[in-house]
């Protein structure tokens, strides 16, 4: 059964990348633009990764992760960020928050899915 995979990203062309990229490597992806629907479809789609932009409209990133955290059925669910906001002591928040690792974009393929492979062991 392939694995499941929630990307939460609000650029549609970064979207689009990370979700064709994760369905060509054989992965069930369900793509959510909008950062307040998230715990809501995370909820529904039980992933077994989540993938999740830092900068979203209306909400934070680090927001979103510290509320899957905190919820029982998801706080198992490892977490890659990824965002372009990568400032001093960015990382170490988006890590206390309860992301299992990150990636400051732009986001190259290769090392992309090395981290999702690494954190959804087969």
């Amino acid at each position: 059964m392939a694995k499941r995979i929630l990307v939460v990203e609000d650029n549609d062309l970064n979207r689009k990348l990370f979700c064709d990229v994760l369905k060509a490597n054989g992965f069930e992806v369900v793509p959510v633009a909008d950062g307040q629907n998230v715990l809501a479809t995370a909820q529904r789609f039980a992933p077994d990764l989540v993938i999740m932009d830092i900068q979203l409209p209306n909400v934070s990133g680090i927001d979103l992760i510290a509320q899957l955290k905190a919820d029982n059925d998801l706080n198992g669910v490892p977490v890659l960020a990824v965002t372009a906001y990568a400032g001093k002591g960015d990382e170490e928040r988006i890590r206390d928050a309860g992301a299992a690792d990150y990636l400051a974009k732009p986001v190259s393929i290769g090392p992309f899915m090395t981290a999702v492979r690494t954190l959804l062991p087969a």
